[in-house]
């Protein structure tokens, strides 16, 4: 572990209880549309939240399902629950009602807090439906006979003393993204968001109290949950909370008002911000770094924003199994294009299917070690016993590490395609895509030709913003030439409005190979 915690360690007392003991609580914790919260205010509704969740019956370990924008009553509720001793299960706020059906389910919670505008979905399905729910809590305003969160708060005192949970206890579960077959909940322990505070909002960032943080990443997301929540508050700075969607307009009016020195999004996130045009243009000045996860940032797409806001884009890979970063460049020693070396206090290996460590250059499955990956995925024996590796977490990425230690993503796994007996990584393709100063978004699939045999098909978006007119497939074939071998440049190239993806933003290759296939 990367500093020196006592056994006996409850993380809410660590975010929130010692901000006010260290004399930060008049410091602003949070910064919500007209609403500014200092860390002593926090601390009273965190305890009022806890209280209130113990007249409710939730007791140690037991799950409370937040399904809530991004706002002050996140922090309230996620630090309230921890600080019981019970278990916090922030999920998704985009999904569909039978999403939210199997996630109550398989989570058992007991309580459930609701956004007033997320409602709709939690009614929608039957109540007999949900064995394990017994208490609906709204949030932000009293509907019906459902519980209010405000009115809970109220009848409820301010001081609470933090459960006397260990280290290694469980503390809050993130459920996967879900990309293939049901989300998983991996399970975080007690120590897991100080151990990434640690290694990377201090350790590669810097973050100090002075900072101000503004995430279009959502604290649902594992990479949002850090960077707007618990990264500000481990050091007793401001996090910037906006509950509506991450649109550019609205991005940029938050950084306008506010002033943000950390900015954190993701590649879909920038490319949106880089289609915004204004005169005069958006002024950045105040960020003293931009960051980017979540999928690999193209080098074309760091060079245009550098050159346009003057800010330097930081890419990095986390996982919801590590709770947040392990490899990040750093600022000064960015590559662009690469996803930076790895974090200290983590480790890094790149084996083949044997488990052997490959040569540099070479592309193998990334292997990490970090305190801050989960302990397992809950009631998911057999995928934990196929992910983590005793103190090895198996990723799924495909990379490659160059002599001087920086990781290059190639893909998930399943995403890699073999032309002419050589592995192709689909990112190489769409980067050199990506530097058309037409081409806003591309993505990369193998497709069988009619001879049964693999290759490269392109699919892209266009760049709205350009000067220039469209270009045409023929002059995309000859761009690459100059770029890529002849085996790498794409058989077939389309033109699409936009392309699938996440609801965090990570690009969803296999839609677009299931399109193909349907078309057929």
């Amino acid at each position: 572990m990367p500093q020196t915690l006592p056994r006996e360690f409850n993380a809410a007392d660590y975010f929130i209880d010692r901000n006010v003991r260290e004399r930060r609580g008049d410091n602003i914790a949070i910064a919500c549309g007209e609403q500014s919260v200092t860390y002593h205010q926090l601390l009273q509704r965190v305890n009022r939240v806890g209280n209130a969740l113990r007249r409710l019956g939730v007791r140690m370990e037991e799950r409370v399902l937040l399904l809530l924008l991004d706002g002050p009553e996140f922090a309230y509720c996620f630090f309230g629950a921890i600080k019981i001793g019970a278990v916090p299960v922030p999920v998704n706020t985009l999904l569909q009602a039978d999403d939210y059906r199997y996630l109550l389910n398989d989570s058992r919670a007991r309580v459930a807090v609701v956004s007033h505008e997320l409602l709709p979905q939690l009614h929608a399905i039957p109540r007999n439906q949900l064995p394990y729910l017994e208490h609906l809590v709204v949030s932000d305003e009293e509907s019906g006979d459902i519980l209010s969160l405000p009115d809970l708060m109220a009848e409820s005192v301010a001081d609470l003393d933090p459960a006397p949970t260990t280290l290694d206890d469980f503390a809050f579960w993130l459920y996967s993204s879900g990309s293939t077959g049901q989300p998983k909940a991996c399970v975080h322990l007690q120590h897991d968001m100080a151990v990434c505070s640690d290694l990377y909002a201090r350790g590669i960032l810097g973050m100090t109290a002075a900072d101000r943080c503004f995430s279009a990443a959502k604290l649902f997301f594992a990479y949002g949950l850090g960077n707007g929540l618990y990264f500000p508050f481990s050091v007793g700075a401001t996090t910037i909370l906006w509950p509506g969607r991450p649109r550019p307009a609205d991005v940029f009016a938050v950084i306008e008002r506010y002033r943000p020195t950390l900015l954190f999004s993701v590649p879909t996130g920038y490319g949106q911000m880089l289609a915004h045009l204004r005169q005069p243009d958006f002024d950045l000045g105040c960020v003293r770094h931009a960051i980017s996860a979540g999928e690999a940032l193209p080098a074309a797409m760091f060079h245009r924003f550098k050159e346009r806001f003057g800010v330097e884009i930081l890419d990095a890979i986390g996982s919801t199994e590590a709770a947040h970063m392990f490899i990040a460049n750093r600022p000064g020693a960015v590559r662009p294009g690469s996803s930076g070396q790895v974090i200290p206090g983590c480790e890094a290996r790149i084996v083949d299917e044997d488990g052997r460590d490959v040569p540099p250059g070479q592309i193998g499955d990334l292997l990490v070690k970090s305190d801050a990956v989960c302990a397992l995925y809950w009631n998911q024996h057999d995928k934990t016993k196929d992910t983590i590796e005793g103190r090895w977490l198996r990723t799924g990425d495909k990379y490659h590490q160059d002599a001087d230690g920086y990781f290059w993503y190639a893909g998930r796994g399943d995403d890699m395609m073999k032309v002419s007996a050589v592995w192709v990584s689909p990112v190489e393709i769409e980067n050199a895509l990506i530097e058309h100063p037409g081409v806003a978004e591309a993505a990369v699939v193998g497709r069988e030709d009619a001879d049964q045999l693999v290759k490269p098909a392109a699919y892209l978006v266009l760049r709205a913003d350009a000067l220039a007119p469209a270009p045409t497939k023929e002059e995309l074939d000859e761009f690459l030439a100059a770029r890529l071998p002849r085996h790498k440049r794409p058989r077939w190239i389309e033109f699409v409005p936009s392309l699938p993806k996440t609801s965090t933003g990570k690009l969803q290759r296999f839609k677009l190979r299931q399109i193909h296939s349907k078309q057929r």
